[in-house]
């Protein structure tokens, strides 16, 4: 099969067509919002700061879901929390909250979702090794987006190292457990259902 089609390792494991494919689809998008929702609340009690399991949910949801299907859930759960539903991180929600140093960070997830949907596309997601460089991209293309918009609302008043500590610098931990962890779920669940069909 041409890398260029393959397709992600959800609609390998669960493949339909015609209506069945539409119903799975609606639900893989609900279950995708939900999952969003619970890595969001997640806290996990680190040094410096808790983290949170969202960028975890994130890259795991593009790379199962392909870049279509994760680029709808995302911006799913992006129209509910501006809308009002409690489905970000603690209890927030809204506009102005979207509008805060978070907005960058959140619009960086949907891109880094479509990315990974796109790579898994070519196959990256089936090896843990070429699973971490898809994992490293898709990190570094939320915090290119998130970092400078933090940059625009805080640099004036905090300067540049206060910037970069608390939108990036302390995650950086964190993210390299969170991504250790994702690189080797898609490469197993590729090679259970290998497996599975073998």
């Amino acid at each position: 099969m041409n890398l260029a089609t393959r397709r992600p390792v959800l609609a390998e494991l669960w493949a339909e067509s015609g209506r069945a494919a539409l119903a799975k689809q609606a639900l893989l998008v609900i279950v995708g919002i939900a999952v969003l929702t619970a890595a969001a609340k997640i806290r996990v009690p680190l040094w410096p700061v808790p983290i949170t399991m969202g960028t975890f949910a994130v890259l795991t949801i593009g790379a199962a879901y392909g870049l279509r299907l994760s680029l709808i859930t995302l911006l799913g759960y992006v129209a509910l929390g501006a809308a009002g539903v409690a489905v970000f991180a603690g209890e927030n929600a809204g506009l102005a909250y979207i509008a805060g140093p978070t907005g960058g960070y959140l619009v960086g997830y949907v891109a880094a979702a479509a990315l990974m949907g796109a790579l898994a596309r070519r196959g990256w997601d089936r090896g843990v090794f070429s699973m971490v460089g898809a994992l490293m991209l898709g990190n570094a293309v939320i915090y290119a987006i998130g970092l400078p918009w933090m940059a625009y609302l805080f640099v004036e008043s905090k300067g540049a190292a206060w910037v970069f500590q608390w939108g990036m610098g302390n995650f950086l931990l964190g993210d390299a457990l969170k991504l250790a962890l994702a690189a080797f779920l898609l490469p197993s669940l590729w090679a259970l259902l290998g497996r599975t069909r073998g």
